[in-house]
C-alpha cells in the first residue's frame, strides 16, 4: 500500500502531515468508490490515480497552509462540496473535526454517504450531510445553521463576493471562512472586499503557495467574521451568483 501511494505521502510530509496505515486505507478506499459511483454518475472529470491524488487530495488538504485545523475540535460545514472537497480528505487527515457537507445534488450525498460508512469516519468526530441548497439552511430567521459555525470551507468555482455571500452568514463571529481559489485569487479577493465587509467579514491574510511537487498554484484566503451578517443575506436562490455584491 505505501509504495502505491509513495508520491501522496511524500507531498503530505512537504505539508508538515504524516499518515498512518488506517488512514492511508480510508484514502484508497475513498479512492475506489469514487472511481466507481464515477461510472454512473458525474462526480470528476479527474479519474487517474497520481492525479486525484494531487489534484483532489493533495489539494484538500492544503488549506493546512493557511488554517490550523489541528487547532481545536473544530465544527465545520463544506458548502457546495461535490465529490466531498475539500471536506473528507480533512477528515480523514483530522479525524476530531466535527463537519457538516452541504450539497444540492442528493445522489452526490448518497454517494458521500457511503464514503462516511465504509470509511467509518464518525468514529471520532461526527460527520452528517444535508441535502439542500447554500441558501436553504441560512435563510433570514428561519436559518438554523446561521451563524453556527468556528469554520467554513468551499472549494466551489464560484467568484469570492458570490462564494462569500454563501458562506459567512454560517459563520459565527469570530469564525472563519476558508476559501480554496486559483492563481488568480488576488483580484477575486480584492474585487470582493466590499461584499465581504457588507456580509461582516474581513480577510485576514492570502496564502498564495504550489501544490507539493508540482507546477499547480494555488490560493487559501481566510477571512475572519467580524459582525453579525444581516438577515438579508443570503439572498434568495440565485441571485447571489446573478448579481453579485459590490
Amino acid at each position: 500500500m505505501r509504495n502505491k501511494y509513495e508520491k501522496f505521502i511524500a507531498d503530505l510530509l512537504e505539508l508538515g502531515i504524516e499518515i498512518d496505515d488506517q488512514q492511508l486505507e480510508q484514502f484508497d478506499d475513498y479512492y475506489s468508490l469514487l472511481i466507481e459511483w464515477n461510472k454512473v454518475m458525474n462526480l470528476t472529470a479527474i479519474t487517474e490515480f497520481d492525479e486525484v491524488c494531487k489534484l483532489h487530495f493533495i489539494d484538500s488538504v492544503s488549506g493546512c497552509k493557511a488554517f490550523d485545523f489541528r487547532s481545536l475540535e473544530l465544527n465545520v460545514a463544506d458548502i457546495g462540496t461535490g465529490a466531498g472537497f475539500p471536506s473528507i480528505p480533512l477528515k480523514i487527515i483530522f479525524p476530531e473535526l466535527h463537519f457538516t457537507l452541504i450539497d444540492s445534488l442528493n445522489k452526490r450525498l448518497k454517494f458521500l454517504d457511503e464514503v462516511i460508512e465504509k470509511l467509518q469516519l464518525n468514529n471520532e468526530g461526527s460527520i452528517i450531510t444535508l441535502h439542500g441548497r447554500a441558501e436553504d439552511f441560512c435563510q433570514g430567521n428561519n436559518g438554523n445553521l446561521r451563524e453556527s459555525f468556528d469554520v467554513v470551507v468551499s472549494r466551489a468555482v464560484a467568484n469570492m463576493s458570490t462564494l462569500s455571500e454563501y458562506c459567512l452568514p454560517y459563520v459565527k463571529i469570530g469564525g472563519v471562512f476558508v476559501a480554496y481559489k486559483g492563481d488568480k485569487a488576488q483580484k477575486e479577493l480584492e474585487d470582493a472586499k466590499g461584499a465581504i465587509h457588507l456580509l461582516g467579514g474581513k480577510p485576514v491574510s492570502s496564502e498564495e503557495f504550489v501544490l507539493p511537487n508540482s507546477d499547480i498554484h494555488r490560493t487559501i484566503c481566510v477571512i475572519e467574521k467580524k459582525e453579525k451578517t444581516s438577515l438579508k443575506y443570503p439572498r434568495r436562490a440565485g441571485m447571489p451568483s446573478k448579481q453579485p455584491l459590490s
